[in-house]
């Protein structure tokens, strides 16, 4: 088989691992040939890919970002090649075509396999909002990450007596902010999947204050919002690829829980520093297994579909199942948080 790859939507740790995986498995053990496109889908449409061997892929496993580009996609520019998919694929002459993205790659990836190409998905994304997924890989990196980063601001909110508000990635769905938030020992967790109320953090924090802990650190995924009326907030605009640009919601509460408290808050916003450096050993074994598993995909013939962790199994599920909605935090695991923080 000639078997394509690409990369997609925002880095993520564990990419490399993925592509590594695919091409032992298909070059190695299959006697495939994989090439890979540039810039992810402007490098399908544009026909620019490169062959990758044993040596391309050599000492990848541990290194963060992805050796094959990623860059954003605009619809129209998909739409079009869906309208000629038939077409596409007679140019590139590939047998299969493995993307490896979050929520917006596969529902790309979703259209031209509707459109008529032979795809098998691969699931990543560090906001493990994927449904049909247990994991995805890149999130145990970004949660340790993240949580390495409360550890060492406690030490220096507690030393100056201060307020840190510490924002993590999670645009809808508060899965980093969650599990950061509850192994970091945060004292307050605000997620997207419900409006937070300032009047509650701040009693928290005063509480706090009026005992020997004078010092607090507050969690805060990118998407949360407050609730309706409770403190000034505006929505963010959005941009030609249909997100939302958040306003800094972490610089936002800072702000008002200073005011609010009267004691100095800081925020710190991680930003990227989720995405990159290294995946963690978890982040490492899911991504080779999920690249094994979508080559052995490709060869059954079984498009329309990407790997998904069950538990400790890997299974296809359908793309568009995969798509349709997101994983947000249920409600059993926000009691589960509440109960100890």
């Amino acid at each position: 088989m000639r078997i394509g790859v690409l990369t997609a939507g925002g880095d993520c740790p564990g990419l490399n691992a993925v592509i590594r995986s695919v091409v032992h498995r298909a070059v190695v053990d299959r006697g495939d040939q994989v090439i890979g496109f540039e810039d992810g889908f402007k490098g399908l449409l544009d026909g620019r890919y490169r062959e990758l061997d044993l040596n391309s892929v050599s000492g990848i496993l541990s290194r963060g970002g992805t050796i094959l580009g990623s860059a954003r996609l605009e619809r129209d520019r998909l739409r079009e090649a869906c309208d000629n998919s038939e077409e596409l694929m007679g140019r590139l002459g590939i047998d299969a075509l493995i993307p490896i993205g979050g929520e917006g790659t596969l529902t790309a990836a979703t259209m031209l396999s509707q459109a008529g190409l032979p795809v098998v998905g691969v699931p990543k994304t560090i906001d493990n909002d994927i449904s049909a997924t247990d994991r995805t890989f890149g999130f145990d990196t970004a949660v340790g990450v993240a949580t390495e980063a409360m550890d060492r601001l406690k030490t220096t909110a507690e030393s100056h007596q201060r307020i840190m508000v510490v924002e993590v990635m999670g645009r809808h769905a508060g899965w980093i902010a969650l599990e950061a938030g509850m192994a970091g020992g945060a004292h307050g967790i605000c997620l997207p999947e419900r409006p937070f109320q300032i009047d509650d953090l701040c009693k928290m924090i005063e509480e706090r204050f009026s005992r020997a802990k004078k010092f607090a650190v507050v969690c805060v995924a990118e998407g949360a919002r407050p609730a309706e009326g409770s403190m000034p907030y505006e929505k963010g605009v959005i941009d030609q690829y249909g997100h939302e640009r958040f306003t800094g919601i972490g610089n936002r509460l800072a702000v008002e829980l200073e005011r609010r408290v009267g004691k100095e808050a800081r925020p710190v916003i991680l930003g990227h520093v989720q995405r990159g450096g290294t995946p963690t050993a978890y982040d490492r074994v899911l991504a080779t297994r999920f690249g094994w598993h979508a080559v052995e995909a490709a060869h059954r013939g079984d498009f329309g579909k990407m790997t998904a962790l069950r538990g400790t199994d890997i299974v296809m599920a359908d793309l568009a199942d995969a798509t349709r909605e997101l994983k947000t935090v249920p409600q059993y695991r926000m009691d589960e948080t509440e109960a100890v923080f």
